[in-house]
């Protein structure tokens, strides 16, 4: 009983968030890769509780049969110890060969989860009953097909702004009968953008830009049309130039603008709040909220300023900055 409480302490430090010599062990046996496939340097096995149990039941049977020379329990005994020695060979067989790729992220709030993306792919054989999860998250088990694709989502929960990290997954299996436990532990490179966490706050005022309509400065919005622009992720399908994509000029967005004379800016400095993430957070409510009333807004930030606008690639830039507003770059 001891040494399987000792196998099971191995096997719970091994499955948690690695550090100190063993996290440098890993990255030089596991390195961060976007893309890994499993295979006899990648993947540990041991006995799970259940095949410790049977270890122990195997013993107490095997110095039964020598004492009472009994031929019954010989044989059950060495069928057992058969079967518990080819499950090792086909537990481990169910993780190699398996092929883990970290296809990306999207951002979140802090205090949400953040999904990832990952695509499991199997070459030559069928993988059963296999099983992905950070330390201390929800598991999901999956069946991946031969020369199969499966597209997973993971869900880690975040709890501050900036660029988070879900560092090691967890990636095990106790096909078929459970005696065993086989897992890897890969870093597929994942980040997500967290943006902090929004705070409900009244908006400031809009003030004027310039005095005469000539003066006014013009952002995006639906009213007049300024030009083409190459196409950036985000820009609606609706605006789109698609007579030149098809005179094979590359895809191009229309860019529309109206003058700014309600222009709001939301400035770090006038935010309110008692410490420097409850103003980011201000800020953060506020784009959401002029967003959704189609106001335009503009940003300002110590060392850095974003010019008034609307839309989602605008909204995406400002949260972004207030994101990673004080990160290192």
């Amino acid at each position: 009983m001891v040494a399987q409480r000792g196998a099971c302490s191995v096997i719970g430090r091994l499955g948690g968030q690695a550090s100190g010599a063993f996290a440098r062990w890993l990255n030089r046996r596991i390195p961060p890769a976007s893309q890994v496939q499993l295979n006899h340097r990648r993947i540990f096995i041991l006995p799970s509780r259940a095949g410790l149990g049977l270890m122990l039941l195997l013993l107490i049977m095997l110095i039964g049969a020598i004492n009472y020379q009994n031929s019954l329990i010989y044989a059950v005994t060495f069928v057992l110890a058969s079967l518990f020695w080819v499950s090792l060979y086909h537990t481990y067989r169910n993780l190699s060969g398996l092929q883990l790729h970290g296809t990306g992220s999207r951002p979140v709030f802090a205090g949400e989860s953040a999904p990832f993306d990952l695509t499991l792919r199997a070459l030559d054989r069928e993988h059963q009953s296999v099983r992905l999860r950070w330390p201390d998250q929800t598991p999901q088990q999956v069946d991946i097909g031969k020369n199969e694709d499966v597209q997973v989502t993971l869900y880690h929960a975040v709890r501050k702004r900036g660029w988070f990290k879900p560092g090691r997954l967890r990636i095990e299996t106790r096909y078929p009968l459970g005696w065993f436990v086989a897992w890897s532990l890969v870093d597929l490179d994942l980040q997500a953008l967290v943006y902090p966490r929004p705070v409900d706050a009244p908006l400031p005022s809009a003030g004027r830009s310039g005095e005469g309509e000539g003066d006014q400065p013009h952002g995006e919005g639906v009213d007049d049309f300024q030009g083409l622009r190459a196409y950036q992720p985000g820009d609606s399908r609706r605006r789109l130039d698609w007579r030149a994509w098809s005179r094979g000029q590359g895809l191009h967005s229309k860019v529309f603008a109206e003058p700014l004379q309600n222009s709001v800016w939301l400035d770090l400095d006038a935010a309110p709040g008692t410490d420097l993430e409850q103003r980011l957070g201000c800020l953060a409510g506020w784009v959401l909220q002029l967003e959704q009333t189609g106001q335009p807004y503009g940003l300002k930030l110590p060392g850095e300023q974003l010019g008034p606008g609307v839309g989602d690639a605008h909204r995406d830039a400002c949260l972004r900055a207030v994101a990673l507003y004080g990160a290192a770059r």
